[in-house]
């Protein structure tokens, strides 16, 4: 104990920021653009085939989101394809000045949005997050 009665620790909440070394911003990078590319495969699948193009499509987002979290043990492993997920996806609904457009208006194009952001809500808050060090204080006393 210090003197003004708390523990040398600290919560994990208290402890300062630290900065993500090269290669983990590389691979937030890497993430963020392979969720990119799978935010336009599934936009490309999901029309295709109905009932099995758009659970493809979503599945292989939620694969990525929680691969992306499990591999870089943070939360933000999930965040990042999510990113780049929603960059693309959102790029793709706009409608060019000649009238193109890659989403019809359908109830399975707005599936595949609301879907597709569920799914990176849950893999973001399914994904374990930074735990604090034992402590070395034993519970109960």
């Amino acid at each position: 104990m210090s003197a003004n009665g708390q523990s040398g620790g600290g919560s994990m909440l208290a402890q300062p920021l630290r900065r993500p070394s090269g290669g983990r911003i590389a691979a937030y990078l890497g993430l963020f653009l392979l969720g990119a590319v799978v935010g336009v495969a599934g936009a490309l699948v999901q029309p295709g085939w109905f009932p099995l193009g758009l659970l493809l499509a979503l599945a292989g987002a939620a694969g990525l989101f929680l691969g992306g979290a499990r591999a870089t043990g943070s939360r933000a492993g999930a965040v990042a394809p999510a990113a780049g997920w929603m960059l693309a996806v959102v790029l793709l609904t706009a409608s060019r000045p000649e009238g193109d457009f890659l989403f019809g208006a359908g109830v399975v194009s707005y599936l595949f949005l609301l879907g597709g952001m569920a799914v990176a809500v849950m893999c973001a808050t399914l994904a374990q997050g930074r735990q604090p060090g034992p402590s070395g204080a034993r519970l109960g006393k």
